[in-house]
This record gives C-alpha cells, sequence and structure tokens, in this order.
C-alpha cells in the first residue's frame, strides 16, 4: 500500500503541492488527473523518490521511498521527457534500466518486435512517438510493482494508446502491478482507470473509486414556475449550480432516489436526472472552486 499525508513541495518560490493526502490500492491502474501545472509531474518525483517532500509523508509499506534504495527498486518512473544518454539507442538504454530492475529479455524483444522498433537506431532519432513507445516496452518488460507514467500516451496514434492500454492491462494482470498515470486527458483516465485523484492548483479536489464516486454524482436539471431561490438546495451536496431566472442547473453527490425524493417536495414542472462523466466532474469541481474563492 502506497500512502501520501499532507505532502507539500514548494519549487523555487512556488507552491507547487500543498497538503496531498491519499491512499493509492495495490492492483489496479490510478489516474492524477488535471491541467497542467496542477502538480502532477511533482507528485509522480515525490512518490519515485526523486524528490523530498518539504513536509508530509510518503510511505510504501510504512517505509519512506526517499534515500530507501530497496524501496526505489520497487518503483520506475517515465517522466513526459525520458532520460536518455546522448548517443543511446534503445538497447543501450534497456540494459542501463536492466542494471537496476529485473528485466524480461524475451519479452522485451516480443514487445520489439510487436511494435516495430529498431533497437540498434540511436533514440534522438526516433519520432517523440517512436521515443515513448521504447520507454514504454522497457518499463514492460521489468513491470515493476509500481509504474508511474507522466502523460506517456502523449504523442502516440490511437492505435498505439489501444495497444499499450491492452499490454498495461495484461502485465498488471500477471505481474500484479499498480500502474499510476498522470494525465490531462480526462477522456482517457476515465477508460483505463480503477481509481483516481483529481488536482487543481496544486491540491486534491476530489479522489476515490472511479465507478463508485461517478455513481454517486449527477446532473439535475429543474424548471419551475417561479424565480428560483438558491437556498432551497441548501441540503444538498452541491458540486456547483447555476441559476437562470426560472431553471437551475445542479451537479449533485448523493443517491438518486433520495434526490429525487426531496426534490419532488419542491414541486417543479420539470426535473431531468442525468449520469455525469469523469470530465464534467473535473471541469464543475475546478469551476466551482474557482468561483467561489
Amino acid at each position: 500500500m502506497m500512502e501520501l499525508h499532507q505532502i507539500n513541495k514548494c519549487l523555487g518560490k512556488k507552491h507547487v503541492l500543498k497538503d496531498v493526502t491519499v491512499s493509492i490500492p495495490d492492483g489496479n491502474i490510478y489516474g492524477l488527473i488535471g491541467p497542467n501545472g496542477a502538480g502532477k509531474s511533482t507528485l509522480l518525483r515525490i512518490i519515485a523518490g526523486v524528490y523530498r517532500a518539504d513536509r508530509g509523508s510518503m510511505m510504501l509499506d510504512k517505509e519512506p521511498v526517499y534515500d530507501n534504495a530497496d524501496k526505489k527498486r520497487q518503483v520506475l518512473f517515465i517522466s513526459d521527457e525520458p532520460f536518455q544518454f546522448f548517443h543511446a539507442t534503445l538497447k543501450d538504454m534497456k540494459n542501463f534500466y536492466a542494471s537496476w530492475y529485473d528485466l524480461d529479455e524475451s519479452l522485451y524483444q516480443t514487445y520489439r518486435e510487436q511494435f516495430h522498433l529498431d533497437e540498434n537506431k540511436p533514440l534522438k532519432n526516433f519520432s517523440k512517438g517512436m521515443k515513448r513507445q521504447g520507454f514504454l516496452i522497457i518499463a514492460l518488460a521489468i513491470a515493476p510493482r509500481y509504474l508511474l507514467l507522466d502523460e506517456s500516451f502523449d504523442g502516440l496514434d490511437p492505435l498505439m494508446r489501444r495497444e499499450f492500454k491492452s499490454a498495461i492491462t495484461a502485465r498488471i494482470a500477471q505481474k500484479q502491478m499498480t500502474v499510476i498515470l498522470a494525465s490531462h486527458d480526462i477522456k482517457e483516465m476515465q477508460e483505463i482507470c480503477d481509481a483516481f485523484a483529481m488536482l487543481q492548483d496544486g491540491q486534491i479536489v476530489t479522489s476515490g473509486n472511479l465507478v463508485e464516486t461517478l455513481s454517486q454524482v449527477h446532473r439535475i436539471q429543474l424548471a419551475f414556475d417561479q424565480l428560483i431561490d438558491p437556498t432551497w438546495f441548501e441540503e444538498l451536496d452541491l458540486i456547483s449550480m447555476r441559476v437562470t431566472s426560472k431553471v437551475v442547473n445542479l451537479y449533485v453527490r448523493g443517491q438518486e432516489p433520495a434526490l429525487r425524493e426531496y426534490l419532488s417536495t419542491l414541486h417543479p414542472l420539470m426535473m431531468e436526472v442525468l449520469p455525469v462523466s469523469l470530465e464534467e466532474l473535473f471541469i464543475q469541481k475546478v469551476s466551482w472552486k474557482e468561483n467561489v474563492q
């Protein structure tokens, strides 16, 4: 189990992470979701033991990762711009990683052939997408206990994205690997993640199991025969509310039957309850947070 408690980190004068607390269960795909600059990459570097938190703790099996070589070998971080030696080939980088991690050479070769990558060609001559493919197949051949991927599907075409998602899912099943993905592509994250944390301005605005969280959030549109008083909805667990004359749009947490029962007591002319996507939830959480600050 990986547990982060009250993580704070400043880079220069910028307070990048603010009291981040989250537990990441083993054996699933965990998404760190947020816009550019939200703190996702910094949080991944703290998890990997690259950065030390200024305050708070990052524990793996109740042991710190920073300055802990045994725990660091259980974590592999592939950044949005992976490190490479200037003249290195894919084979050179594979051998470099193999000196630190247990790497399945046969599986590496299988992946390399599947994705048609020349291991003797200098990486500096690879396209952005091909370079990402190369580091992803190294990561999958290692299959560490925790694999951290920072925008690692960026630059891949839709077919390659699908193939790598399939390969990641297969390796999780084979090795009980936990994958932590950071991305601003929220639609894609909804397709692949089991659980998630949303970051905005260095803070977690919501987190949890993806299916359970979305099942508890609803978009509700109501129309009335009179002007709307926002205090009518104070008893609800609101994420956001938009009132236009006699129509109100709510994003609200709760059980649908209980919400319908309560809202029916207000005698609306019309009530429509709709499911919510992860992208909608993020937009509403962020815009509502900004409006109330």
